[in-house]
């Protein structure tokens, strides 16, 4: 059997079975081939060395890169310099915490606190979580570093009737998790997450600093005890540059 594609990557890689692509893709593949010698971090060659190599105008270049920066590929730095871009990094889809799956990667989870506040649930909110319409909600909203980074955006919502603490004693910039289970003595039973990608409102692309144009990776989470109480309710918005998601499936 003749194999002439990579397992991780599109059949054929990505060309048509007619064989003709157009010359911004072809452009990308060899951007790619590029990219990986070079290594992370690297800065690609100035505009016009690199359209020459590849063939094309500098037009049908910027295409390509453009194309390879929303993929998480490359990345635009000040000075207008390309340079590769990191490995992205991955997140596990289990009942676990931002902080544990980017320490898994080595890197140094932080948050930048945007608000806590008490606010009144709204008839959705309220069902999700187990209350009455009006009943008050701790609404907490960070953004989300890795290595000081900014990679993402998430929205919790908890009964603050059950959870008074978090408007007292917990450090919005730690680990929320860690402080449910640690010091509130909180069990999480199961939890349903559904996935989306979109694209970031004005607000979240600023508060992220990320292009309005990149592609986002959107879950939205709830979870409860093993007694079935409602805990929470989670909006987390992750740049789908610098992001994959990963589980592990058992019958």
């Amino acid at each position: 059997m003749r194999i002439d594609h990579r397992a991780d990557e599109p059949v054929r890689s990505g060309i048509p079975e007619h064989g003709r692509i157009p010359r911004y893709y072809a452009a990308k593949i060899e951007l790619l081939e590029l990219v990986e010698e070079l290594g992370e971090g690297a800065a690609l060659p100035a505009e016009r060395e690199l359209a020459e190599r590849c063939g094309v105008s500098r037009v049908t270049l910027r295409q390509a890169v453009t194309e390879l920066v929303l993929e998480g590929r490359l990345m635009r730095r000040q000075g207008s310099r390309t340079v590769v871009a990191p490995p992205k990094i991955v997140q596990p889809l289990a009942l676990a915490s931002y902080t544990e799956g980017v320490r898994a990667q080595g890197k140094e989870p932080g948050r930048t606190v945007i608000t806590v506040e008490p606010r009144s649930a709204d008839p959705r909110l309220a069902a999700d979580l187990g209350l009455a319409p009006g009943d008050e909600v701790v609404h907490l909203e960070r953004v989300l570093l890795a290595d000081g980074e900014r990679v993402g955006l998430e929205s919790s919502y908890l009964p603050r009737q059950r959870f008074p603490e978090l408007l007292g004693e917990f450090d919005p910039t730690g680990s929320l998790y860690a402080f449910l289970q640690e010091k509130l003595g909180v069990r999480f039973g199961e939890a349903e997450e559904r996935i989306e990608t979109v694209l970031a409102t004005p607000r979240e692309a600023l508060l992220i600093g990320t292009n309005p144009a990149t592609p986002m990776i959107l879950l939205h989470r709830r979870s409860w005890t093993p007694d079935g109480e409602p805990i929470e309710r989670v909006r987390s918005l992750f740049r789908g540059d610098r992001f994959s998601l990963v589980t592990r499936l058992r019958d």
